[in-house]
């Protein structure tokens, strides 16, 4: 018998819509990041209003407990303004940077009066390409901050611009970035460059570093306007892992792998690096409320972590213990304990990553907050070394807190690409009695490497460094503010704490411009030398500055016995050195 035909209008219109539903790939389901995880699409309703109340709520949340994370999907997102204000991430969701394509604004706005944007910390942008036709006049994005800011794996189709009108800006970073035109450094004090390229640069001040840049600026540091570092290659380093939609719909989480004497951007032409590929399966996604017993049962079950935006009490330490686990936070997740456990402790093993987060010192003296490696780890990674990325540590600002020391690291071959350690200098809980911390940095292993470290306001050296082959690639260091009297800073080799110390049985050890300054609230406080060192042929530092920055105080030198005095009142308050010895 033969079938019948259903002859009634649109059926068949209808049966071939339907066959080419199915013939599309499933949408994968759409995890649960939380209530601070905003996921966005092109033509959403409603997207510019969800986008300014969060920077209603972030614009000045300095010390606040809130997290977002604006997640944007591949697309092109037309008239879109994105202010950038406190613990905030704006992550683009492509597998390429241009697959996610703002034309309008992003913005990061000077939190504090006159333009100065010395304050605005704690917040980023990366994963995406913007054209700024809505930004700051002449196709320019203006991007104002300081610390703790990354900037990742962006296409600035346009200009760009460190600073907002003539308002201060002071230490800043990024990495794998494209600018299509010219970036204007302005007022900015100090910035490092890595893997990145650009029409033009213009601009310096104090320490500017350019590492694995295919069109650095010319000039050569000490001469004004021309303060540039250049170190052609990047000797070493694994971009940072980040999380992506893939052409099925799936979430998934690339980490890049490990590249050698690199130069320009990772993804230039369209590529895709090489690295692999995590399943969003794979992942347990952390919110707030989640234990620290919880986390560690399942990184021991084979689990990656994905931190969410918020705050995480733990009552135990994190412990990374498998080769290759990835734990990345999105949107500033903060770590803290108050019990006197340190936060995290990985294992001395091959390929961890740990990216994002950021660690607040408890009411209770941990010891340390984070420790990479134990001590007396003896295993060597230089294959597939142990990579910390964008990792803020704050002991005070928030509430009080105290710990030894932020971050030891044991772990042989060791990379961190950009960190910030603060004991805080304003804010809530802060004094010389109400925040103490000793270091900000200690470095007991052999061949750590870093690019873009600051440290500051620690109460005694803010790095010590112990293991041979350390290089540190841009440091930015604020001496403390509070040391009450010139008798309370002291240290066995003179007046005050070096801010970068190497261990006198040290051999080998390079670093490139370094910057490291003085606000002493009180009379009669000075430090002898800013850094100290051995004098030894695998020793060497290239490019360093000193500046005193109030009416009080001095550096009278700035490494060992070399180097003018940089002093507030009867000199010159800066100083600087190209090379040592």
């Amino acid at each position: 018998m033969q079938g019948r035909t259903d002859r009634r209008p649109g059926a068949w219109l209808g049966l071939m819509l339907a066959g080419a539903v199915a013939a599309l790939p499933a949408q994968a389901a759409e995890p649960d990041f939380g209530p601070h995880v905003h996921v966005l699409a092109p033509g959403m309703p409603g997207i510019q209003q969800r986008i300014d109340d969060i920077y209603a709520a972030q614009q000045t949340n300095h010390f606040g407990p809130r997290r977002d994370a604006i997640l944007l999907k591949p697309g092109t997102y037309r008239d879109l303004r994105i202010p950038v204000g406190f613990f905030t991430q704006v992550l683009g969701l492509g597998q390429h940077p241009d697959e996610v394509h703002v034309i309008g604004d992003l913005r990061s706005t000077a939190f504090l009066e006159n333009d100065n944007a010395t304050q605005n910390f704690w917040r980023g942008a990366e994963n995406f390409s913007v054209t700024p036709t809505l930004g700051i006049g002449d196709n320019t994005l203006q991007w104002a901050v300081s610390q703790a800011i990354p900037f990742r794996r962006m296409h600035v189709r346009g200009n760009m611009r460190l600073n907002q009108r003539e308002g201060w800006s002071s230490g800043g970073w990024f990495a794998d970035v494209k600018v299509d035109g010219v970036v204007n450094s302005a007022t900015q004090q100090q910035w490092l460059s890595r893997n990145s390229a650009w029409g033009r640069w213009t601009g310096s001040n104090w320490n500017m570093v350019f590492v694995g840049v295919s069109n650095p600026p010319a000039g050569e540091f000490p001469t004004p306007g021309q303060r540039f570092t250049q170190v052609e290659r990047t000797p070493l380093v694994r971009e940072k892992p980040y999380l992506f939609i893939d052409a099925k719909g799936a979430y998934a989480v690339r980490v890049p792998a490990l590249k050698r004497n690199s130069v320009g951007v990772s993804w230039a032409g369209g590529r895709i690096e090489p690295g692999r590929t995590l399943p969003i399966s794979r992942f347990h996604i952390a919110r707030p409320g989640d234990t620290a017993a919880a986390l560690n049962a399942q990184l021991a079950a084979g689990k990656h972590l994905l931190f969410t935006p918020g705050e995480y009490l733990l009552t135990e330490t994190l412990r990374i213990t498998r080769p290759g686990t990835v734990v990345l936070g999105i949107g500033l997740p903060t770590l803290r304990s108050d019990n006197g456990q340190p936060l995290v402790q990985t294992a001395d093993v091959d390929g961890l990553t740990v990216a994002g987060l950021f660690l607040d010192a408890g009411l209770q003296d941990s010891g340390v907050l984070m420790a990479v490696g134990e001590p007396g780890s003896r295993q060597r990674h230089r294959a597939d070394p142990i990579v910390l990325h964008d990792l803020f540590f704050r002991i005070g600002g928030a509430a009080p807190g105290q710990v030894h020391t932020a971050l030891r690291i044991h772990a042989h071959d060791t990379l961190v690409d950009h960190t910030w350690l603060w004991r805080a200098d304003h804010g809530q809980g802060v004094g010389w009695d109400s925040n103490p911390s000793a270091h900000g940095l200690w470095v007991e292993a052999e061949d750590v490497t870093v690019y873009g470290l600051f440290v500051e306001h620690f109460q005694q050296a803010q790095v010590v460094w112990r293991g041979n082959g350390g290089r540190v690639y841009f440091y930015q260091s604020e001496l403390p503010y509070d040391p009450p009297t010139q008798a309370a800073w002291q240290s066995p080799t003179g007046r005050g704490h070096p801010s970068y110390l190497v261990d006198p049985a040290v051999t080998r050890h390079q670093a490139w411009g370094l910057g490291i300054y003085s606000v002493f609230l009180q009379p009669g406080v000075v430090l002898d030398r800013a850094i100290e060192a051995p004098r030894a042929p695998g020793v060497r530092f290239q490019h360093m500055i000193t500046v005193c920055l109030v009416d009080k105080g001095s550096i009278e030198r700035i490494i060992n016995d070399a180097g003018e005095p940089a002093r507030c009142r009867g000199g010159s308050n800066t100083a600087t050195l190209k090379a040592w010895p």
